[in-house]
């Protein structure tokens, strides 16, 4: 439907408006396939995949993206500013956040036999792949996208040119996913990120949506022309259009990461495990402790590869560093 022939926007017609789009409409048949292909046969094979809440996670993302592009979101997105942005967190937040929570990672692995498993696990380790999911290049990847698409003359050259904006839509989910796999994801990749890093992520990824969000509200004109040009008549003023886009960007996107904020605090509240604020890092301070003291009581000790509590070496150590203090205390010799 062209944007000028668009009705007046009201709830009746943000109701009623629907238009399918068969290639999104496809990937989005492929992504519930291939997912529940991957629970079956793991299902098949009985390796634990995720649980009911997950699936349920995955299954909604997947229709949230179908419902944002075939409804009166998408087809209003290029002749409103405000529901372009409206469009813009949908596909950079709300759909990536229950992807990434289904674990389709986690289910990919589970689906195969344990030689696929060693394949895999050996691919998500490999260089290539960690460098390219480590969070922080994540975090990059989204502050980018939200910059160039909004502070840049893209909008315009997108007005002119219908495929930059798929490119733009699955650059927001493409940058969405990538950020929260590192900051909310527990998928298995090389990365196990802290939870105070985690928590570090969602907070750094609101610079980007108050920057440009502040940016667009106090711009003194038009920086959009192109773009603006196009829409209807009975759309309100550009200025106008762009405040409200503004204001969306700075509040909408910083209210969507503090929900994820605080859900990642409530996880770190629930999980029992010490090592889940600062991760292998704190697990390697213990380690690197626990050997400088064994070593010098004058025991024996191989530094441990794995979990301290779930080294019997260390354990053994411990007890005979303990056994020789007992000792030399007895010592009635020892001064």
């Amino acid at each position: 439907m062209e944007h000028s022939a668009l009705p007046r926007l009201d709830w009746h017609s943000f109701l009623t408006t629907w238009e399918v789009r068969p290639g999104w409409l496809s990937c989005c048949v492929v992504l519930l396939l291939a997912y529940g292909v991957g629970l079956y046969a793991a299902a098949r094979r009985g390796n634990r995949s995720v649980s009911p809440v997950r699936i349920a996670c995955f299954v909604l993302g997947v229709v949230t993206l179908a419902v944002c592009m075939s409804s009166a979101v998408d087809a209003y997105a290029m002749s409103l500013f405000w529901m372009h942005m409206i469009e813009h967190l949908t596909l950079i937040t709300v759909v990536p956040t229950l992807l990434v929570l289904g674990h389709p990672l986690t289910v990919l692995r589970s689906a195969g036999s344990p030689e696929w498993q060693r394949v895999f696990d050996a691919a998500m380790h490999s260089l290539p792949v960690s460098i390219l999911t480590h969070p922080l290049l994540g975090l990059v990847a989204y502050g980018v996208v939200v910059f160039y698409t909004h502070l840049t003359p893209f909008m315009d050259r997108m007005a002119s040119d219908p495929d930059l904006m798929v490119v733009e839509q699955f650059a927001y989910l493409g940058s969405g996913a990538w950020l929260l796999l590192g900051a909310i994801g527990e998928e298995p990749i090389r990365w196990h990120t802290p939870y105070l890093l985690r928590l570090a992520l969602v907070v750094m990824a609101m610079i980007p949506d108050t920057l440009v969000g502040i940016v667009l509200l106090q711009t003194p004109k038009n920086p959009f022309p192109i773009y603006m040009a196009m829409r209807p008549t009975w759309a309100p003023s550009a200025m106008h259009d762009v405040d409200v886009g503004g204001s969306l960007m700075w509040a909408a996107g910083d209210g969507l990461m503090m929900c994820l904020s605080i859900g990642l605090v409530v996880s770190l509240l629930a999980g029992a495990t010490r090592d889940r604020l600062l991760g292998d890092w704190l697990e390697g301070v213990r380690t690197s402790t626990f050997v400088s003291h064994v070593e010098r009581s004058g025991v024996e000790l191989d530094r441990p590869e794995g979990r301290l509590d779930d080294d019997d070496d260390a354990l053994a150590a411990y007890n005979e560093m303990l056994a020789r203090m007992r000792s030399g205390h007895d010592d009635p010799q020892r001064p």
